[in-house]
């Protein structure tokens, strides 16, 4: 067999926090841009999941087209890193579950197509917001290069708006089984989005970004009306923050290891050849 690239990674083993390029405690920033890129990561997983086992060939289309505008968008956030001394390749490729800072509402497989399509409204438009706001900042890759990243999401929100009424108007189980995705997400996903402790204030000082009260109202302006259709009133809904870790920006638990191999790929990485 051909000997495997120099700069490749092993694909199996242990994976330190202490990698090289993956410093043990990064400051505010670039923890703000680890759970963007790392929810983005995710996502894309999520939503690659369903490439076959949606319900028509053109929303796997769709499912396949949203991963892609992730993992693109993902790859993007992780470059940024490089700016704030990180090796954006060990970022990507050399962290164990426990040392990712996605949203806790992907951190399992969604069960169903509701589910699916709740992920879409919920935390694709928590995303989109927070992006958003990074946009508006002083970070100026993030002035260069989000308002890409926001165009292509637009199709997002239309896709998940839509198939939302559509689900919601049908009645029965399937608004039943939406309705519940949506308000087991919104807990966390609010906290993600939101997160009360001091590295995200720092963040909102150094680079200008949204205070938390406009990130809240911008997110019930933009998936409020939405959500109304299954009785759904961001108003009512309180971030989780039991058990939050600072230092990863979200609560308790982790992604399961199978999506974060896949997210490393490991598997492809043993492939690689001169």
């Amino acid at each position: 067999m051909t000997a495997a690239r120099g700069n490749s990674r092993p694909a199996t083993g242990d994976r330190s926090a202490d990698a090289p390029g993956v410093p043990p405690a990064p400051g505010p920033l670039a923890r703000h841009i680890l759970s963007l890129a790392d929810t983005k990561r995710l996502l894309g997983i999520r939503y690659s999941d369903w490439l076959l086992g949606s319900p028509s060939i053109e929303t796997g289309i769709a499912a396949s087209s949203m991963a892609q505008d992730e993992w693109g968008h993902a790859r993007l956030l992780y470059s940024m890193l490089k700016r704030l001394g990180f090796d954006p390749v060990a970022v990507e490729q050399d962290r164990p579950a426990e040392r990712y800072y996605s949203a806790p509402a992907l951190d399992d497989p969604f069960p169903d197509w509701a589910a699916f399509v709740a992920a879409t409204v919920v935390v694709d438009g928590a995303l989109a917001v927070a992006l958003e706001s990074f946009s508006h900042g002083n970070f100026a890759l993030a002035r260069s290069r989000v308002p890409k990243m926001l165009a292509e999401e637009e199709y997002h929100r239309q896709f998940g708006a839509a198939w939302f009424a559509r689900l919601a108007g049908a009645g029965g189980e399937g608004a039943a089984h939406l309705e519940a995705a949506a308000r087991a997400m919104l807990p966390t996903t609010l906290a993600w989005l939101l997160p009360d402790d001091p590295a995200y204030e720092a963040v909102v000082a150094e680079c200008d970004i949204w205070e938390a009260g406009r990130v809240r109202a911008r997110f019930r302006e933009r998936v409020g009306a939405v959500l109304a259709g299954v009785g759904v009133r961001l108003e009512e809904i309180s971030p989780a923050r039991a058990g939050w870790d600072p230092e990863r920006r979200r609560g308790p638990g982790a992604p399961g290891e199978e999506a974060v191999e896949r997210a490393r790929g490991d598997r492809n990485r043993a492939l690689f050849v001169e």
